[in-house]
C-alpha cells in the first residue's frame, strides 16, 4: 500500500494493488476504486485507472493515515520465496500474468514459470479469474512485488512421483526427444532423463531412436544433484527373464567381442559369455574362439533382474574339457544332455543347502532360549582385556 498525490484532484490517496476502494484525504474508503497492472515485460511502467465516487469524497470522517494502514497491516500477509500459496488471475500479459495473493501489490508470473514444458502464450497455461496454487519464487523488489511460479511446484511433484516409481521398481514407457554423443533422451512425468548409451539395447544408430516409444526402468533418481538415469537395457532384460531359467541352453548371436568376454544378443537382450566360461581349457582371447555375428549355443548361468545381467557359459556344455576349442559341434549337439545335468547338480546343491539350514535354524532357537537362563556366576573379569577394534586385525586394504 502506497500514498500517492493524485495528479488531477491533488489529493492524496492510498494506492491498492487490486480492485479496491481507498481513502481520501484521510477519510474511509467509497470514494476512490483503483486498478493497477505493472508490466514488467520493456519499459516498467504503471498504468492505473480511477472512478471516483463523487457522492462519498466528500465524506469526512476522522481517521488519520496511521490508523489507516495500521487497518491494512492488522490484514497484510508475509509471505516468503518458498511458500506455496493461492492466487487470482486477474491480469493476462503477453509475456506473464498478474496474479492477486493477497499481498499489498500484485504478484508476477513469467511465461518461463508457467509450466515444466514449453508454453508460448500465457493463455495456454492460465484463465483470467481462476484460482490455483503458487510457488514463491523470489522475495518483493523495489516495487513490492513478488514473483512466482507454477514449474517449481510441478517439478517438486514430479520428483515425488519418480521416486515413487522407482520404489515399486516400475518399468515406464517414454519416447526419445534427442540424442547426444553419450545416449539418449527422454522425459519423465516432465523431467528430463538420459539414458546411457550402454544401457540402450537396440541394433539401431542412436539417431534413428528419435522419436520411438522405449520400455524403460530406473537406474538413478537424484533430486538434489537434478539426476535421472534410466536403462532400456534393463526393462527388456526384466521382460525377457521373466520367460528365460538358469540352466536353459538358448541360441544367440556373438555381438561383440571385448578381452574379457564375449557379448551375446539372445532375442534382443544381450548376455555376456565371460572368458573363464567359454571352456575348461584355458583360452588367452575370445577372438580365437568367436567371430562377431557367430551362432552359438550358451546356458544361462545366471539372471540377475535388479542389475539388469545375464551371465552365459559355455563351458558348462563341453561334454570333454576343451571340447569348445577342438570340437565345437559336439558340444552344440550334446547341449541339451549336459544342460539337463547341470540343472541336476545344481537341483541337488540347493536341496543340500537347504538341508543344512534347517539343523542351523533349530540350533538358533535352542541358543536362543538357553540366553533366558540366568548366568550361574556373575561378573567373571576376562582372561584377556578388549583389544582395540583398530588394532585386532589387519585392514584388508592399505
Amino acid at each position: 500500500m502506497k500514498q500517492e498525490i493524485d495528479a488531477e484532484s491533488n489529493q492524496r490517496i492510498w494506492v491498492s494493488s487490486t480492485e479496491q476502494c481507498v481513502g481520501v484525504n484521510n477519510s474511509l474508503p467509497e470514494c476512490v476504486y483503483i486498478h493497477r497492472r505493472q508490466k514488467t515485460y520493456g519499459d516498467n511502467y504503471q498504468e492505473t485507472i480511477r472512478m471516483v465516487n463523487q457522492k462519498s469524497a466528500t465524506a469526512e470522517i476522522g481517521f488519520s493515515h496511521e490508523d489507516f494502514a495500521a487497518l491494512l497491516d492488522k490484514y497484510d500477509y508475509h509471505f516468503s520465496p518458498g511458500d506455496i500459496v493461492a492466487g487470482t488471475v486477474f491480469s493476462i500479459e503477453p509475456r506473464g500474468a498478474l496474479i492477486d495473493i493477497g499481498a499489498k501489490t500484485a504478484a508476477y508470473i513469467p511465461i518461463q514459470e508457467m509450466s515444466i514444458n514449453r508454453v508460448d502464450a500465457p493463455e495456454e497455461v492460465l484463465q483470467s479469474n481462476e484460482t490455483r496454487e503458487f510457488f514463491i519464487l523470489t522475495d518483493e523488489n523495489e516495487d513490492g512485488q513478488l514473483t512466482l511460479s507454477i514449474r517449481r511446484i510441478e517439478y517438486m511433484r514430479a520428483w515425488e512421483r519418480v521416486r515413487q516409481l522407482q520404489a515399486e521398481d516400475a518399468t515406464v514407457r517414454s519416447q526419445v526427444f534427442a540424442t547426444n554423443r553419450g545416449g539418449a533422451l527422454v522425459r519423465i512425468e516432465g523431467l528430463r532423463g538420459f539414458i546411457p548409451g550402454s544401457h540402450i539395447s537396440t541394433r539401431k544408430p542412436k539417431e534413428d531412436l528419435v522419436g520411438e516409444e522405449l520400455p524403460l526402468k530406473f537406474l538413478e533418481v537424484d533430486e538434489d544433484r537434478n539426476r535421472l538415469v534410466l536403462s532400456h537395457r534393463r526393462a527388456l532384460v526384466e521382460r525377457k527373464m521373466n520367460r528365460l531359467e538358469v540352466g536353459e541352453v538358448v541360441i544367440g548371436s556373438v555381438r561383440g567381442i571385448k578381452p574379457y568376454g564375449a557379448f551375446i544378443d539372445i532375442g534382443g537382450v544381450s548376455g555376456l559369455l565371460h572368458i573363464s566360461e567359454i571352456s575348461h581349457e584355458h583360452i588367452d582371447t575370445p577372438h580365437s574362439v568367436f567371430n562377431v555375428n557367430d551362432e552359438i549355443k550358451v546356458m544361462i548361468i545366471d539372471l540377475d533382474a535388479e542389475r539388469g545381467r545375464i551371465s552365459l557359459s559355455t563351458k558348462q556344455l563341453e561334454p570333454e574339457p576343451g571340447d569348445m576349442i577342438r570340437n565345437r559341434d559336439r558340444v552344440y549337439d550334446m547341449a541339451e544332455e549336459m544342460a539337463a545335468k547341470y540343472r541336476e547338480q545344481l537341483k541337488a546343491k540347493q536341496q543340500g543347502e537347504v538341508a543344512e539350514a534347517v539343523p542351523a535354524a533349530a540350533a538358533a532357537t535352542e541358543e536362543e532360549a538357553l540366553e533366558d537362563i540366568p548366568a550361574a556366576v556373575e561378573d567373571i573379569p576376562a582372561a584377556v582385556e578388549d583389544i582395540p577394534e583398530e588394532e585386532a586385525l589387519p585392514s584388508a586394504q592399505e
